[in-house]
């Protein structure tokens, strides 16, 4: 090879590798504008600002005046915290004493009572706010702890309790009933499992199911064999979601590794779509569609309730919209759309999402409700899909298997509960339902602004958010407010209420009127005290202040 061939030749190299090299530019560009451009958004971004956050607390005076208020407000705010204090230690006595016992021994307890609220306030509001966290018993929409209390349940147990509690204790009676001679023997299946496959594919309009023990299992399982399938790596989740807590459709704060397998895209955006449909490694799309309510944004927890900036709206048609177009670009790309149900599946719809949305997926998880009131989780999907071995290639197979899964008993209360999905009082629930909780959101929405309350609640039928329209640092603490007016609320507070379709308009009614106390409580004692001069913006800002005069301590003095 002569000179002129060699220099061409490095020419030539050189020109593929500046191209390659623009290619993956303009496909890492590509990817960062179909992020939404919060850190939710950014996971290693997440990852990394959340490991140099501070711990600090507010003490003593400063607990109440870290919004400098007037002082006559701080005095107001440290007596109304006192009484309240004094309220919860008198009236939960039992239930907090006896979980007291057992709440050093329970991790999961800890977590969540750590992190009811702001990490700075954490502390004084553990040792003077305590409820406890046992239940002796449950009756139609109320639940009792060890105190006598009665509450308004407005947690829907996670996602579980759609009909009722009086609905799932019949399912689990029955269903043991009907499997009791069998017990619990694992491997051979109870005989109702082949009216629960048939009905599942009814409801899912898929081919094949499989039985798990947990609604996150059932999504690992659906993205194994979506990548089996498709040869492919990736999986495309979106900003917000939750999908279960394993590592890759949990890529930020929370996971000690990295998700390296996970694209993280903003939903409802053309960027995402763009890059879902020149993506050659992308096996499946994972939608929750929960995330209709919040788009881009987490589950609402009051732990990060800094300021009044919370947000929530549901757009039913532009939802449905962004759905259809995300399924044809899936089709199009031989891309499998998977439909995470295991939170709002039958709280919307006979069919779930599918079926409120007009949108079908190649796959459907199910969990939490479908069990009875059991732990359950279910993947349908088609039949193509869901093969786990080749003929072709018999070494070649797609391993899932659970020990518990298809429990006899699990079996069994799932039997009666697809059986009452059917009956004509459950099927005339549904008549209506989001007018009947459009119009209580409404309702509710009318008085609190009558009387000037700076809250309000969003809702995608019977699935509540409750925002602000004041830029207080003390938003949080309505959730004890609630509590002691009558409401039980789950570990992420006043971030999230689920209402049970069993709810009357005269339980609804009762609720409201608490509602509205606590808020107008909460008013009166001078938590919703604002300076003129905040916003939200003024209010991070403050507390980016804070946290860096903690980082760095030598700046303090």
């Amino acid at each position: 090879m002569d000179s002129r061939t060699t220099t061409l030749a490095l020419y030539a190299l050189g020109a593929g590798a500046v191209t390659t090299s623009l290619v993956k530019l303009k496909n890492r560009l590509e990817l960062s504008k179909a992020k939404h451009r919060s850190l939710s958004g950014h996971s290693r971004m997440a990852r990394r600002i959340a490991s140099l956050v501070p711990y600090y607390e507010y003490e003593g005076a400063q607990f109440f005046r870290c919004d400098a208020p007037p002082e006559e407000i701080a005095v107001r705010r440290e007596a109304a915290f006192r009484k309240l204090a004094d309220l919860y230690r008198s009236r939960f006595a039992e239930t907090a004493r006896r979980t007291a016992e057992f709440k050093d021994g329970v991790s999961d307890l800890q977590f969540t009572d750590t992190y009811r609220v702001p990490f700075q306030f954490s502390r004084m509001v553990r040792e003077n706010l305590q409820a406890g966290s046992l239940l002796q018993s449950s009756s139609g929409v109320t639940v009792t702890d060890l105190d006598g209390n009665r509450f308004y349940d407005v947690t829907g147990s996670y996602g579980v309790n759609v009909f009722g509690y009086d609905f799932y204790k019949e399912c689990i009676d029955r269903g043991a009933e009907r499997v009791r001679d069998l017990g619990p023997v694992l491997g051979p299946y109870h005989p109702v499992i082949a009216y629960n496959v048939k009905r599942l594919r009814d409801i899912s309009k898929l081919d094949e199911v499989s039985f798990h023990m947990s609604g996150t299992e059932a999504v690992m399982q659906a993205v194994r064999l979506a990548r089996y399938h498709t040869r492919r790596s990736h999986l495309v989740r979106f900003c917000g979601a939750y999908h279960g807590w394993w590592g890759d459709v949990q890529p930020g704060v929370g996971n000690p590794l990295p998700a390296r397998e996970t694209y993280t895209l903003e939903d409802m955006s053309e960027e995402a779509l763009r890059v879902i449909r020149t993506r050659r490694d992308i096996a499946c799309v994972l939608i929750n569609p929960l995330q209709a309510l919040h788009p881009n944004a987490g589950a609402p927890a009051d732990s990060s309730l800094i300021d009044g900036g919370r947000s929530a709206h549901f757009d039913k048609a532009g939802y449905a919209d962004w759905l259809r177009r995300l399924r044809q670009v899936c089709s199009e790309k031989g891309i499998v759309l998977i439909f995470d149900e295991v939170f709002l599946g039958f709280r919307v719809a006979l069919g779930g999402a599918q079926e409120y949305f007009g949108v079908n997926a190649d796959m459907v998880t199910y969990g939490k409700t479908l069990g009875g009131g059991l732990p359950v989780g279910v993947l349908c999907g088609r039949k193509d899909m869901m093969r786990r071995f080749s003929d072709e290639r018999p070494a070649d197979i797609c391993f899932a298997r659970g020990t518990f899964n298809s429990h006899p008993y699990v079996m069994g209360a799932m039997h009666e509960f697809l059986q009452r999905l059917e009956s004509p009082e459950v099927q005339a629930i549904y008549h209506d339902l989001d007018e009947t909780w459009n119009a209580r959101t409404a309702q509710l929405n009318e008085r609190l602004g009558a009387e000037n309350l700076p809250v309000k609640v969003v809702n995608l039928s019977s699935i509540w958010t409750v925002c602000y329209t004041a830029p207080s640092r003390y938003n949080w603490m309505l959730q004890y407010y609630l509590r002691a007016e009558g409401l039980a609320l789950s570990w992420i507070g006043t971030g999230r209420l689920i209402f049970s379709l069993d709810y009357t308009q005269a339980d609804f009614d009762a609720v409201a009127e608490r509602f509205v106390a606590a808020a107008r409580a909460m008013q009166q004692d001078g938590w919703w005290w604002v300076d003129r001069k905040a916003s939200n913006r003024t209010i991070r800002r403050r507390i980016l202040r804070e946290m860096l005069a903690h980082r760095l301590p030598s700046r303090r003095a």
